[in-house]
């Protein structure tokens, strides 16, 4: 295995355990290769993220017990990430997790990740409950440097990733 091998698999490690997470990391299992880019991003403005990638908890068949392990690790995180792609509309398992984030977090606590290969394609958004949700984007505010921001779409305003995660 090769160094970024390793460094990309000891990220998933450190993420699939639920004990002290602040955060928990929806996704489509279609998105894996993504993850540890995601993670190091969250975990770099202060998240301790948890994702089901190689839970070991989870069965390896998805049953009503993968839902009571991940409604239960979901519980334990005061924030909920969706990273949204094109591939997330073919997911059985995400509009499950987010109506279980939104409704347990409540929506000042949940947030998008949206990715796509052009920054004019918003197909990843074909989904219109997806426009309640602020979204975590790189952006500035007037006068200073770029950075990871939680823009709120409605109102036009956003705070530093740092900060919201904080709440």
């Amino acid at each position: 295995m090769s160094g970024s091998s390793l460094e990309k698999r000891a990220i998933l490690d450190s993420a699939r355990k639920r004990e002290g997470k602040t955060v928990f990391l929806s996704h489509s299992s279609k998105d894996e290769e993504h993850l540890p880019l995601i993670i190091t991003i969250l975990e770099n403005h202060g998240a301790r993220v948890y994702v089901d990638v190689k839970d070991e908890r989870l069965p390896d068949t998805p049953s009503v017990e993968t839902a009571k392990i991940l409604r239960e690790s979901l519980s334990f995180c005061r924030k909920f990430i969706l990273f949204v792609t094109t591939n997330s509309k073919d997911s059985k398992w995400i509009p499950w997790e987010l109506g279980v984030g939104d409704g347990e977090k409540r929506p000042s606590n949940v947030a998008l990740i949206p990715a796509a290969e052009h920054a004019w394609d918003q197909k990843w958004a074909e989904q219109e409950f997806l426009g309640l949700y602020d979204r975590i984007l790189w952006g500035n505010f007037v006068n200073e440097k770029p950075e990871w921001l939680v823009y709120n779409h409605h109102n036009n305003s956003a705070v530093r990733l740092r900060e919201w995660l904080s709440r």
